[in-house]
């Protein structure tokens, strides 16, 4: 049988880059190549995208002066990729079936010839945070009828967008923490009015994070009104709309951190929940990747019905973001064996090394990370396949 082309696309611009790279290893190590014809697509912190050889250099740390297409050069097209054996490709302004070459070694084949095209069968975006899952490459993806690994456009913008995440899960009644968002004009306009708004409507301590973006960078816990201001401050460095979220347990304790991994497209699955404890306060960017001593643990200890309940709630956030593919819902749970538990965000392309938690909760279903893989592939495909029965014209 023929493989399976697979581009498997990683780094990015984001502040994310780094944890792209991890994931990007392993799903290099552990995809199945007697199945799949692998292709790695590097894109520099710059917003180059590299070639293969260059790309391997990258997920290690190596600088380079890779042969490059970048946006905005005169002899490409706004979307420019480069893939194996020195390929170069662009995206074409009108929906194709797949990538066109831009330039290629010496060929016979006539550049108008239907045999110059270099086909994708799927791309396995592993970006996270901006750029990478908030649906920007996806609508790349979606010009060049191309089918890709994960959520659409509409899904992965409103799985990255913290305030519009949380009106769509208010909408299908899920239950969500009391909160207030605001733009950075805003603040920057009237500070005292944005605080006397968070003040009347929170109690301390209060999470303030930027709205757009991931790994818990740029998220700050204010326990009070002094330490308001910076963590504002903070935010905005981040994104134009800040969310300030009333923290679950307050002066009771830390609330408990709970993860479910959702998979599927029209009819997705739960895996069994997960907790995360910590090392530090809350799970930020340094407790995630840089400190030791966190632990995460699963299946979380809850009782059969609080298990049933979370998973539940899981599978309803992933309906009410139209998600697709793979996502992990997180919660936030009151201290306590009664505790209320809360949806508290989704995300659409979570780490993905053997590792994070999403691969260790299918892991603990019964679904090992190789199989996961292949899994997410077949998704993809099957999508685009339901995709491609659309009509764009009468």
């Amino acid at each position: 049988m023929k493989k399976i082309r697979v581009g498997i696309l990683f780094g990015g611009r984001s502040g994310e880059h780094e944890v792209s790279l991890l994931s990007a290893a392993s799903v290099l190590q552990a995809i199945d190549r007697k199945k799949f014809e692998v292709v790695p697509i590097g894109i520099t912190k710059e917003g180059r995208w590299v070639t293969a050889a260059h790309a391997e250099r990258l997920l290690t740390g190596e600088k380079s002066e890779p042969r490059h297409l970048r946006a905005g050069d005169p002899a490409t097209t706004p979307a420019a990729a480069v893939l194996r054996r020195g390929e170069s490709v662009l995206v074409p302004p009108i929906p194709s079936q797949a990538l066109v070459p831009f330039e290629r070694e010496a060929s016979a084949v006539a550049p108008s010839s239907p045999d110059h095209v270099l086909s994708v069968d799927v791309i396995f975006p592993v970006l996270h945070g901006t750029f990478g899952e908030d649906g920007t490459i996806q609508g790349l993806f979606e010009l060049a009828g191309i089918a890709y690994v994960g959520s659409g456009v509409l899904g992965s913008a409103t799985g990255m967008d913290k305030d519009v995440m949380k009106r769509l899960f208010a909408s299908a009644k899920l239950p969500i923490v009391h909160h207030v968002t605001f733009l950075r004009g805003e603040w920057t306009q009237a500070p005292k009015k944005v605080r006397s708004r968070i003040e009347s409507a929170l109690h301390y301590p209060v999470f303030v994070k930027p709205a757009n973006l991931g790994s818990s960078v740029g998220i700050t816990k204010a326990h009070n009104s002094k330490e308001l201001g910076p963590a504002i401050e903070t935010a905005a460095q981040f994104d134009r709309k800040i969310v300030v979220e009333q923290a679950v347990g307050g002066k009771r304790g830390k609330a408990r951190e709970l993860e479910v991994a959702v998979l599927g497209n029209d009819a997705p699955e739960a895996s069994v929940a997960g907790e995360v404890v910590p090392v530090k306060e809350f799970y930020d960017y340094e407790a995630k990747y840089l400190s030791e001593g966190s632990d995460l643990i699963v299946p979380a200890k809850l009782t059969r019905a609080q298990t049933k309940q979370v998973r539940s709630m899981a599978v309803a956030a992933f309906r009410a973001c139209d998600c697709a593919g793979l996502a992990r819902v997180d919660f936030l749970m009151e201290p306590g064996p009664r505790g209320r538990i809360f949806v508290n965000e989704i995300n659409t392309l979570p780490g993905f090394t053997s590792i994070s938690m999403y691969p260790r909760l299918w892991a603990a279903s019964g679904v090992p990370y190789p199989q996961l893989i292949d899994r997410l592939i077949q998704l993809a495909l099957e999508r685009r396949t339901d995709q491609d029965r659309n009509r764009y014209s009468l």
